[in-house]
């Protein structure tokens, strides 16, 4: 292999991959429409620059093979031309396993939630602990400046992610990533554009269990039913982590600071090492637990863990302080389901007691979009004082099935929260800077660009 394109490059992994592949010696090229930071970002710092649009004649002919995104659907001009052409292409979970784990000792993280923090604090810890691990996951690890890693010792983390590999292959991208240790911290219904219920999705995590060869290790998350029962389909030993009572890997006297969270972590049922860790709420908790429980398995020490766990700097994009201006703090987090807005919120109202708290969410993700999730997302939002919600963003999803905030808006109001759907960021970005007081913790949710609303509304703050 040695000249790729990738057709849809500005995703996460898409560009993560491409700044790993070039690294590898790699000549890699590759076409996209609107990419936004952080990868935008990545790919100009590796000087890779993508063709803006889809064009057929964008494959040219020394291309060897083409990496197709799981976003790129039949239609799309490139790749009417790979299939008319016969030019070799694949998915990305391909790529991956056969240009770097077949080799390596793969630990993988999976699950609903958590897993991008979990990775990246998982290879954080090897590389604190004196290991060279390789990294690959869905967000911009603060440690490494990056969301990929290319080291020379044999283990590999990687994200696990149950989104679907191709449009040839609808199978869980995970399914392709050979785990020797895997993390499954949750499971709930998700993707609601691939999936078409959650016991879709159990069938997907399922067969992952069941790749784990014998003298691997599955780590499952003792406080999610869903993720529990998975422990019957392993053919390997099994250890569970959370704030159960039965966990193998348990938190205690978990107590919440402005600075992150403190607790001991118990290994059945014994003392095993004091935490204190930058990261809120009890859903960081769970990521430093199941961290634990996986670089232990790589021979990793209590001691160091403590050391590592106290020096990682976060994932961007996951509940991240862009600043404080006039005594307002701006968060970005990439809530992207109902349940992550309500442990966003509850790890801010946690840290914060008696502030007052903003949540700013845009429905943005296919989950997000549908009314499906209206109530469960109403509810996580009653954690906030203050809300605004944006428009849903995908327009495609029909009418009939679209969530509508004015219907999320009247089960806040009804239940004492104040809140409004507002049409445009410069409108939110208004009634902010006129209404917000020091002392406020403001909470922008998206897993988008959300029309650059961070940077405008820092902006508007400062000369207001």
């Amino acid at each position: 292999m040695k000249h790729v394109h990738f057709i849809g490059i500005g995703g996460t992994a898409m560009a993560t991959l491409a700044v790993m592949l070039k690294r590898c010696g790699v000549d890699v090229q590759g076409s996209d429409q609107a990419i936004y930071p952080p990868m935008s970002d990545v790919l100009a710092a590796e000087e890779i620059e993508p063709f803006d649009d889809f064009r057929p004649e964008q494959i040219s002919d020394d291309v060897d093979l083409v990496i197709v995104g799981n976003a790129i659907s039949r239609g799309n001009v490139e790749l009417e031309a790979v299939l008319d052409r016969k030019v070799a292409y694949a998915s990305l979970p391909e790529v991956v396993r056969n240009q770097f784990l077949w080799d390596a000792r793969s630990l993988v993280v999976a699950g609903t939630h958590g897993k991008t923090t979990t990775a990246a604090l998982v290879a954080w810890l090897l590389t604190h602990a004196g290991h060279d691990p390789s990294l690959l996951m869905g967000g911009v690890a603060r440690n490494f400046g990056a969301s990929h890693r290319l080291g020379r010792g044999r283990e590999f983390v990687i994200e696990g992610d149950e989104y679907d590999s191709a449009f040839f292959d609808k199978t869980a991208k995970f399914l392709k990533y050979l785990p020797d240790v895997a993390v499954v911290g949750n499971l709930e219904f998700d993707h609601a554009d691939i999936y078409n219920d959650l016991e879709a999705i159990r069938i997907e995590f399922r067969r992952l269990v069941r790749l784990i060869p014998r003298q691997g290790l599955l780590i499952v998350g003792a406080d999610s039913e869903e993720a529990f029962v998975l422990r019957d389909e392993a053919h390997c030993p099994v250890e569970s982590f959370g704030l159960s009572s039965g966990a193998d890997w348990k938190a205690v006297s978990i107590t919440p600071v402005r600075t992150g969270t403190t607790f001991w972590i118990e290994r059945d049922g014994e003392p095993f090492v004091e935490i204190a860790s930058p990261l809120l709420g009890d859903y960081n908790v769970r990521n430093v637990l199941a961290a634990t429980a996986m670089v232990t398995a790589a021979g990793v020490g209590a001691e160091d863990i403590a050391k590592g766990v106290a020096t990682f700097e976060g994932v961007k994009r996951r509940l991240e302080s862009l600043g404080e201006v006039r005594g307002v703090t701006i968060y970005d987090d990439f809530a992207h389901h109902p349940t992550a807005v309500a442990e966003t919120l509850a790890a801010v109202r946690a840290a914060y007691s008696g502030r007052r708290i903003w949540a700013i969410f845009e429905p943005r993700s296919a989950t997000t979009c549908r009314r499906m999730v209206e109530a469960d997302l109403a509810s996580a939002l009653m954690n906030a004082d203050e809300v605004v919600l944006a428009p849903v963003y995908r327009k495609t999803v029909a009418e009939t099935i679209r969530l509508s905030p004015e219907r999320v808006i009247a089960m806040l109001t009804t239940n004492g929260v104040r809140a409004r759907h507002l049409p445009k960021v410069n409108d939110i970005v208004k009634v902010v800077v006129e209404e917000a007081r020091e002392g406020d913790q403001i909470v922008i949710m998206s897993n988008g660009a959300f029309g650059g609303i961070h940077n405008k509304l820092l902006t508007a703050l400062s000369v207001a």
